[in-house]
């Protein structure tokens, strides 16, 4: 049996869970986020009817969701603009693991510069975690302004990455993404 898209390429990237594409997801209704509040998932109550799954959602590890078969409707719905070329046969499935893998390693990158520059709070989405670094990296020393500006260029060439191959050039990373009438993502939030 030939394995499904999402099976050959979801589970290689992890980049709509782990925080690089969205800083949270927002939930159809109270009971989905009752039901994942049960299987230890940390929900925000906002102004939405369900409330927000924060992301990196807890329940991946690795590139695989451990609540697969109970995972939100948004996450469910979701696909993004690589999976959908693939389907179409735009893009070849060779093709798409190379720029995921490309993107986790310019991803990787941002990361490295975060911690250099002391930040290592993986809680966060990586724009906000990306903001909070830049933020507290500053003063007159030379080194600390120049890994500032890598990351800084580093975080905007994978936020245009981003928005080019995962999200299909729409918008600008921070808004919310609304292409289903019952629940929605939120892009991860913006560091420059």
């Amino acid at each position: 049996m030939k394995p499904s898209l999402t099976d050959t390429l979801c589970t290689e990237c992890g980049l709509c869970c782990d925080g690089s594409l969205f800083a949270d997801v927002e939930l159809a209704g109270r009971a989905e986020a009752t039901r994942l509040e049960v299987m230890g998932l940390e929900i925000e109550d906002d102004e939405t009817p369900g409330g927000l799954l924060s992301l990196p959602c807890a329940a991946l590890q690795g590139r695989r969701c451990r609540i697969y078969a109970h995972r939100p409707e948004c996450c469910r719905t979701f696909e993004c603009r690589l999976l959908q070329e693939v389907r179409r046969g735009e893009v070849s499935v060779e093709s798409a693991r190379a720029q995921v893998a490309e993107t986790l390693k310019r991803i990787g990158r941002v990361r490295e510069l975060m911690g250099q520059l002391g930040h290592h709070d993986a809680r966060l989405p990586l724009g906000e975690s990306c903001a909070e670094a830049l933020a507290g990296a500053t003063g007159p020393d030379p080194e600390v302004n120049r890994k500032r500006a890598e990351l800084e260029a580093a975080m905007s060439a994978v936020e245009e990455r981003i928005r080019t191959s995962f999200l299909g050039g729409r918008g600008v990373v921070g808004e919310t993404i609304g292409e289903r009438p019952r629940a929605s993502v939120r892009t991860s939030r913006g560091c420059g």
